[in-house]
């Protein structure tokens, strides 16, 4: 194999991997090509520009990017994106005004892109919880299905929003094309079989040359089959942004920028092995921004790293980033040498992988999974999901990334508090339950624990909780153990001090205990901490306790 300069080697490369690198980036070839190819057509986009996004955003990150088996071009989620975006700016579908917006739209999701990592926007990624990502991608799944159903019956129509598009494919069913609908039928059982019985094997590109192949040799267009049509042969020209577009396009970029990232680092850190070092967020947001500023100018769509693809690149055996430039020089042999065949491709073909690798965007298990663990997060996830399909798919990002900040948010403003006891005969303390009744409690003595952030947000709901235990348990002693507070602001400080003055008209004692240092030196420069003195701080709530007990308090209560 040949050798390449050290300079020109991406980052991870080590010699004696060439091997390893050929085979899986032909192997991710196989899946990579015919899916850029079918999600360009979810775009209203022609094929060759998947191919596009397949040649330059690979190579690009290729060379820049921190993660070694990261597959970028693009993906479902992306596609359904751009598409939506280009139907708003062009409803009439018109191919170069769609190429045009195409390109300003991957130069725009670049810069910003690349913004975001000169003002070390990297955190960004954590900032989408998995729960409502799940209810965003299975709308994104279902949206994808309704707008590929017509492609398999061989109708045609104008993209009307998911509901109108769902009737509209209901009334058209009687001028189906048959000769279309057994084709998508036999494309189907063929890509399910494969996948099933030979998972090892290619599946989309069998699917596609086997559907190329039978329109060459029977002639299925004269029988109603679409065909993808002419293809242009060659390298990608050079493509110019349209500078009046940007003013239209940059609310949507702003939600594709975000999700190619998401979806690329989420992507990199699963299939990171042990022994490679974790991608850097920082530089993830510069190597797709470049990748999409590159392909931009190529003609290529917004582009990001695939969950799929790069499953595939790394059970190939991919070990460093020579695997995509095998594949984006996949894609480049492609366009030379294979695009008269590509004409021949039926859109049905196309469909039938595009839903195919739909459906796994849409998960019921994953519902059912969350729904187990915590209600509050499957109805996020629920929430997300109608908000894909009710609002569409810009929105719908919104309405994610609205409901993960809200999310974040309910978690501060609703810190946890309760009461604890003693598990018996070890140190142990723990919250009190049915579960546990014969956990240690003392009387006149109520031990209460709260967790996280003390500010001025949560300080009046933290304090009604433990009145609330107050209430209930009527001590004469309130140990609250602040072991769990990270720290306190000046306006939750205040809400304490006046609830120690209350409770202390009403004949209780507030005690403090097992405060870190930061709190504890808060405290003591504080007025709370003027009142509570020595006596009522106590280092861990251990030595609380046994403060009550030494005094007799639980004999007064």
């Amino acid at each position: 194999m040949a050798q390449f300069p050290a300079s020109l080697l991406p980052s991870g490369y080590r010699r004696g991997l060439g091997q390893a690198d050929l085979a899986a980036g032909l192997t991710a070839a196989a899946v990579v090509l015919p899916k850029a190819m079918a999600y360009a057509t979810i775009a209203g986009l022609p094929v060759q520009v998947g191919l596009y996004t397949a040649l330059v955003p690979m190579a690009v990150y290729a060379l820049l990017g921190s993660s070694r088996p990261l597959s970028v071009s693009t993906t479902t989620t992306l596609a359904i994106l751009v598409g939506s975006e280009l139907n708003r700016l062009s409803p009439l579908g018109d191919p170069s005004a769609l190429v045009a917006a195409s390109t300003t739209l991957a130069l725009l999701v670049g810069t910003m892109l690349c913004g975001a990592a000169l003002l070390r926007l990297g955190f960004i990624a954590n900032f989408i919880s998995e729960s409502v990502l799940v209810g965003f991608k299975s709308g994104i799944g279902l949206v994808i299905v309704v707008d590929q159903l017509p492609k398999l019956l061989g109708l045609h129509g104008e993209k009307e929003g998911f509901f109108r598009d769902l009737a509209a494919l209901l009334v058209g069913i009687p001028q189906a094309s048959l000769a279309t609908v057994l084709l998508s039928a036999a494309l189907f059982g063929l890509l399910f079989g494969l996948k099933r019985r030979l998972p090892s094997v290619p599946a989309p590109l069998v699917v596609v040359a086997v559907a190329i192949a039978g329109c060459a040799l029977l002639g299925l267009d004269r029988f109603g089959v679409e065909l993808v049509g002419a293809v242009p042969r060659g390298l990608p020209s050079l493509s110019l942004p349209r500078l009046d577009l940007l003013g239209g396009l940059w609310p949507g970029a702003a939600g594709i920028a975000m999700m190619s990232f998401t979806e690329s680092i989420a992507a990199a850190r699963a299939f990171r092995a042990s022994d490679e070092p974790s991608p850097q967020p920082d530089r993830e947001l510069l190597a797709l921004g470049l990748a999409n500023i590159g392909g931009g100018f190529f003609g290529a769509m917004a582009a990001g790293g695939g969950t799929t693809q790069t499953a595939v690149n790394r059970q190939a055996g991919a070990r460093s980033q020579m695997a995509e430039l095998v594949t984006a020089g996949a894609a480049l042999a492609t366009l030379l040498l294979l695009a008269p065949l590509i004409a021949l491709m039926p859109l049905a073909a196309l469909a039938v992988v595009v839903i195919v690798y739909s459906f796994e965007l849409i998960a019921p298990g994953e519902f059912l999974a969350i729904r187990r663990v915590r209600h509050i997060e499957f109805r996020w996830a629920l929430v997300a999901f109608l908000g894909v399909v009710f609002l569409g798919t810009l929105k719908g990002i919104l309405v994610a990334v609205i409901l993960s900040l809200l999310a974040l948010v309910q978690q501060e403003v609703n810190p946890p508090v309760y009461a604890i006891g003693r598990k018996r005969g070890t140190d142990v303390f723990r919250p009190l339950s049915a579960r546990h009744p014969r956990d240690e409690t003392w009387p006149g003595l109520l031990l209460l624990r709260a967790e996280g952030r003390l500010f001025f947000a949560n300080a009046h709901g933290v304090l009604q909780r433990m009145r609330a235990e107050i209430n209930q348990h009527q001590p004469r002693v309130v140990v609250l153990d602040g072991s769990a507070v990270i720290d306190i602001e000046y306006s939750a400080l205040k809400v304490i001090t006046e609830a120690e003055r209350r409770l202390d008209r009403q004949g209780i004692s507030l005690w403090l205990a097992g405060l870190n240092p930061t709190v504890l030196e808060v405290i003591r420069r504080s007025e709370l901490g003027e009142r509570l003195g020595k006596e009522r701080m106590h280092r861990n709530i251990e030595r609380a306790v046994e403060h009550y007990l030494a005094a007799g308090l639980d004999q007064q209560a």
